[in-house]
């Protein structure tokens, strides 16, 4: 094989690999003087800059008692009106403050909490009615013996203690029956009140009707209640707010009150998907525990229906004069708080 001489470029290669590199040159100068397109950004969805923080302060603990709460977070009813609503689990009286110094903007307390606070200058309003029904009950066994509010002169009754909606109710029902607490042997034994009762500890108690008293259904006991509605009718658990709230942000108090209304509707419309909505915010109510949690969300249903008259969630003059003259005549306020005072059905449809 003969070895071949190696190729020399003519000057017409040359010239065309200049001419090449020229025009390689040309395109990489362009390039660098063109404005680059921006890379794509990741924008956070315009709903989460939207929504408004609401801290909603509630009695007592977590508990599918509150599932209309449940219920419109995970529906998106409170988000549909631009509002992203938390809960805070705690003391009534506590949040009372809370609200009146605009800490909290939003709170459940029933209509005698409200006369309290207003009574003590603390300038908060109910705007909404979620139970439609006083639900708190005195319960006890059905052979006590124990009927009418007259029927307790004499008795042992079980309180969570001194304070709350539950002695209010206790202090009114005494009053209907011309008692005082003097004529009773008050127990303070928290929030046991069922197993004071069945263990025999009280001879009666005082609590939500659809905590205690289901509680010893499920157990197999039967039990009498006296319901502090069949004698007084007057404001339960509802929406509270503040004046400047009001005052200031007229919009914000209806959205909520629409919210909860959508929430307590669907609720009642769709109570066996609704039951499991809040067994995801409560898991320690399902398991071995839903059988029991099942009975209590069933008893609560009837109260949240809406009266057959009014609009959803309204309360009238009546319900808050009769609620400030009992505590005005059991000493716990010192002036009678008028009825415009304390609420307003103004934010309702």
């Amino acid at each position: 094989m003969k070895n071949s001489k190696p190729q020399h470029p003519t000057a017409q290669t040359v010239s065309i690999q200049r001419r090449l590199t020229f025009l390689l040159l040309l395109l990489l100068i362009t390039a660098a003087c063109s404005p680059i397109a921006p890379e794509p950004m990741s924008v956070a969805s315009p709903e989460s800059h939207r929504l408004r923080p609401i801290t909603l302060g509630v009695g007592f603990i977590p508990n599918v008692q509150f599932a209309p709460f449940y219920i419109g977070i995970e529906k998106g009813f409170f988000a549909a009106e631009e509002i992203d609503l938390s809960m805070e689990y705690g003391f009534e009286n506590d949040y009372m403050k809370l609200v009146a110094t605009d800490a909290l903007q939003f709170m459940i307390a029933s209509g005698d909490q409200l006369v309290l606070g207003r009574a003590q200058g603390l300038p908060v309003k109910y705007v909404m009615n979620w139970y439609t029904s006083y639900p708190i009950t005195i319960f006890a066994k059905a052979d006590a013996g124990i009927h009418e509010p007259a029927d307790l002169a004499g008795r042992t009754v079980g309180v969570p203690g001194p304070f709350g909606a539950t002695y209010i109710a206790l202090r009114a029902l005494l009053d209907v029956a011309g008692l005082t607490d003097a004529d009773i042997q008050m127990v303070s034994v928290g929030f046991n009140q069922a197993s004071a009762v069945s263990e025999g500890l009280v001879d009666a108690a005082v609590d939500y009707a659809v905590n205690g008293p289901v509680v010893l259904n499920n157990a197999g006991i039967e039990t009498v209640q006296i319901a502090l509605d069949q004698h007084l009718q007057i404001p339960a658990n509802g929406l509270v707010t503040n004046e400047r709230t009001l005052h200031d942000e007229p919009k914000l108090v209806a959205a909520m009150a629409r919210a909860l209304q959508k929430s307590i509707a669907y609720t009642l419309a769709n109570p066996d998907e609704s039951f499991e909505i809040a067994l995801q915010f409560v898991p320690e109510a399902g398991g071995e525990n839903e059988v029991a949690n099942r009975g209590v969300f069933d008893a609560s249903l009837p109260f949240w229906r809406p009266r057959p008259q009014g609009a959803p969630g309204a309360t009238t003059d009546a319900e808050w004069q009769a609620v400030a003259e009992l505590l005005l005549r059991i000493g716990f306020v010192e002036r009678l708080v008028a009825p415009e005072e304390m609420y307003t059905n103004e934010f309702l449809q």
